[in-house]
């Protein structure tokens, strides 16, 4: 009897053992599972494999990355929402489903439903006049527009996506009214302006650049606070006196409730794995922007987006199209 007692003592403290939590000096202790919402290929992905490849280095463990795309990215989003809050699942959490789908409605998430651990980068956005427009410049596309309400063409590269929500944003600070042309893609977009089909399209900077070298188009405004490298002769919204900036972001999120150790630890090996020169060198060859930001500042950014977002959304008529 006495053999068995101590038999089922020493079974219960194990048990206990294998139950108790993990800490921060322990985490992690198996590998972490990174979700993209997003299909394999594009750059949400392809970052997040050369952010799990050089993570490696500051964690000692390796990161998995598994594509979960559809529903324009809540589908993944939402998997990392609801996932256990344990630090052995995160996700990239990009503008589109963070900051503007839940104002579509038809997703079971929003921005309190996520830690904010770390922002990656940023896509920029660039408005550039097309062939034949009837201005050179940023404050003669202002000016025009305000003279000629709705009858500027803008092409953007789908409705209710980044670059329309962006122009239209920038209208509405703008106090002007321009005419948002929806293409397949921004591509399409570009390609309609350099063939004067519309007068302005806004498209990233990779997505201008070899047009605007060949004088097809003419960069009129960059969406930014400050002007760019790659753009030195272009001016920002607030030399116009207009307040508005917008970009398409992407960093990492993880489910509500993560301890704050483990918080604390992705957070510093984000924040290492961000900065780190053969990161971002890679990230530059593959044409991405790096602006790491920590997650206070990255939440700050999404919440000022998706402000934007809903009063833009709102004003098309579109909030809420999804329930």
């Amino acid at each position: 009897m006495k053999k068995t007692l101590s038999t089922l003592v020493v079974l219960s403290a194990g048990a206990m053992l294998a139950t108790t939590p993990v800490q921060a000096d322990d985490y992690p202790v198996r590998p972490i599972q990174v979700i993209v919402p997003y299909s394999a290929g594009g750059g949400t992905d392809l970052s997040a494999r050369i952010m799990a490849d050089t993570m490696k280095k500051y964690l000692d463990k390796s990161m998995v990355v598994r594509n979960q795309p559809g529903g324009g990215g809540s589908i993944g989003t939402s998997a990392v929402a609801h996932a256990r809050p344990d630090g052995y699942t995160v996700g990239m959490g990009a503008q589109g489903p963070l900051a503007m789908l839940p104002h579509y409605g038809g997703v079971d998430y929003s921005l309190d439903d996520v830690e904010f651990l770390a922002l990656m980068g940023r896509n920029l956005m660039v408005v550039a006049g097309c062939q034949g427009a009837p201005f050179d410049d940023a404050q003669g596309f202002v000016d025009y527009a305000e003279e000629h309400p709705g009858e500027v063409r803008v092409g953007n590269s789908g409705a209710g996506g980044a670059n329309h929500i962006a122009m239209e944003g920038f209208a509405d600070a703008a106090g002007i009214e321009v005419n948002s042309m929806p293409f397949g893609g921004a591509s399409a977009a570009v390609t309609a302006c350099v063939g004067g089909h519309i007068d302005a399209v806004v498209a990233s900077p990779a997505e201008v650049l070899p047009q605007a070298q060949s004088g097809s188009i003419q960069p009129l405004l960059v969406m930014e606070d400050e002007r760019i490298d790659v753009l030195p002769d272009t001016p920002v919204p607030k030399e116009l006196g207009i307040d508005f900036t917008w970009s398409s972001w992407k960093g990492v999120i993880a489910p509500k409730g993560l301890p704050d150790d483990v918080k604390q630890t992705l957070s510093e090996a984000l924040e290492k794995t961000f900065n780190d020169e053969d990161f971002r060198s890679r990230m530059k060859e593959l044409g991405e922007f790096v602006d790491y930001r920590p997650g206070d500042a990255y939440r700050e950014l999404a919440e000022k987006d998706s402000a934007t977002a809903e009063k833009i959304i709102r004003q098309l008529g579109m909030y809420g199209v999804n329930q």
